[in-house]
């Protein structure tokens, strides 16, 4: 998911319940989990993507 930040995937998850994803970062010592929502939309909703930044962007700045 470029669109959030470099080394940013999407893990999609299939359950009874509807459709999840997790939104994670590859770093070379650690694995990020970000977000994890349940889909409604064919689209990310952009709260979803403001708040990935905002906690990408302050786990950076420590």
């Amino acid at each position: 998911m470029p669109f959030i930040g470099p080394r940013c995937y999407e893990l999609r998850v299939t359950d009874v319940g509807g459709e999840w994803r997790l939104v994670y970062r590859v770093d070379t010592d650690a694995v990020l989990i970000v977000e994890v929502f349940r889909k409604k939309t064919q689209t990310t909703p952009g709260a979803v993507i403001a708040a990935c930044r905002r906690r990408l962007r302050s786990y950076d700045d420590e």
